[in-house]
């Protein structure tokens, strides 16, 4: 194993910390490096795509889990693979793709690993047809506090600590391997429905009809736009295109995984780039690249990650970074969401990559984020009143039965938590058995008092 001292932080890039960073190449290294731990304990860390500080321990021991890097199996029959905890989304769908198989959930990037989807119960835009990603995880291998190798199951009979790990932001053990079940397709590409819609009021209300048609369903918005046209958004469904769907060219190659970077931003940015007046140029770029049109065929790149594209694109908010404010209101709540974009505007704060989705039903993990209602998400840059505004917007949220995620936060309370989460005290419980200790811990974990 490979040992430094080095700091630490989200993508967000706020609140750096320092931590002895090792890295595993087996299992039996992960339960080499828990039974060294000092009184600081350990946690497990992937790619470093939690906006926060969940795979942060200050003093502490961080596990990069990327040395554990191996797909084991796919059966292209079944669509069951098995892949170690620190293989990235991006590497599992070019290995399983020439299989016809496909990851059912995808968040905004595929630079996520195994273990990382899992702790944190990630989510993508079809989340109203196939849940999150706990849901298809058939069984997980986990080096627990006192160096045993568990097999836990959603059934089985660990289904309580299973579905703590799910969601539990690495809190419960150490993920080392897991077996996922993929889905069957025809292609690698998309057929896009893209409509163009002039204010938030329509375009919520557009998207409430015919989801259910989709596989894939989101809309951006403009945050930056005031009067009649406030809220104004693209919103974008796509189903998996069939064979049948390419064009001639694409037909030559269906399963082709079409996802290049093309450049990686420099860290040369200076505070205040995202301002008003370039918050309104790229909102009004943004939104008349995506003008109304039905039937397109689409690669991932295009529609699921065009922040892929670009390498290290959370460099652009300068030193200081930013925060991603996300949050899940009840469908009921619905006008959570306005109110809040009129509190960001009147407060002159200001956002350009917005997202609005609506959630299906959630699953039994205790701290899994999504359930039944809209998940607004927002990326503000670090800058002042930003702290004053978000515990005003916490608020709004939890007076409303909603709640934040816990991938993307990085300033609320613990009493937002508590709030927002009211199955902790039956998650608390469940970790204490496994880790009476506490030896996993995060400097997340200390300032919401998850320990």
């Amino acid at each position: 194993m490979s040992s430094r001292t080095t700091s630490l932080h989200g993508w967000g890039r706020t609140a750096p910390t320092v931590a002895e960073v090792i890295t595993p190449h087996r299992p039996e290294d992960v339960a080499a490096a828990i039974a060294a731990a000092g009184p600081r304990g350990v946690i497990a860390r992937g790619l470093g795509r939690s906006y926060g500080d969940p795979a942060q321990n200050a003093g502490g021991t961080v596990l990069d889990m990327t040395g554990l890097d191996t797909v084991h199996s796919i059966d292209a029959d079944s669509g069951r693979v098995v892949v170690d905890a620190g293989v990235s989304l991006d590497t599992l769908m070019r290995r399983a793709l020439p299989f016809g198989l496909w990851l059912p959930v995808l968040p905004g990037t595929r630079q996520v690993t195994i273990g990382g989807a899992i702790g944190a119960d990630i989510h993508g835009k079809a989340h109203h047809v196939v849940g999150s990603f706990g849901n298809h995880v058939e069984s997980i291998e986990m080096v627990t506090a006192d160096g045993s190798l568990r097999t836990l199951t959603a059934d089985g009979p660990e289904s309580d600590l299973f579905w703590a790990t799910v969601g539990g932001m690495g809190l419960t053990g150490v993920i080392v391997r897991a077996t996922l079940r993929l889905h069957h397709v025809e292609t690698a590409y998309f057929k896009v429905d893209t409509e163009q819609i002039d204010n938030l009021a329509d375009l919520m209300a557009r998207q409430t009809q015919d989801d259910e048609k989709y596989a894939e369903s989101v809309s951006w918005f403009d945050a930056v736009t005031t009067g009649p046209h406030f809220g104004r958004g693209v919103l974008t469904r796509a189903n998996h295109a069939r064979l049948d769907d390419l064009p001639p060219k694409l037909r030559r190659d269906p399963l082709k995984f079409d996802a290049p970077q093309l450049l990686t931003v420099p860290d040369v940015f200076p505070p205040g780039l995202l301002n008003k007046l370039t918050g309104k140029v790229f909102s009004e770029l943004w939104y008349r690249k995506s003008p109304t049109k039905f039937g397109a065929i689409q690669n991932i790149t295009q529609f699921l990650h065009p922040l892929d594209i670009v390498g290290e694109w959370n460099r652009g908010y300068g030193p200081r970074g930013f925060l991603q404010y996300q949050f899940v209101v009840p469908l009921e709540r619905g006008d959570v969401i306005r109110t809040v974009l009129e509190r960001m505007t009147a407060a002159g704060q200001v956002s350009a990559l917005n997202v609005l989705k609506r959630f299906g039903e959630g699953n039994r993990a205790p701290l899994s984020f999504p359930k039944p209602g809209w998940t607004l998400c927002v990326d503000i840059p670090v800058g002042p009143g930003l702290s004053e505004l978000c515990d005003e917007l916490d608020e709004l949220v939890l007076d409303a039965g909603g709640r934040h995620y816990l991938a993307k936060e990085s300033r609320t309370s613990p009493e937002a938590i508590r709030r927002g989460y009211p199955r902790l005290e039956e998650w608390k419980k469940v970790r204490a058995e496994v880790d009476p200790e506490g030896v996993f811990a995060s400097d997340m974990a200390r300032r919401l008092e998850l320990l």
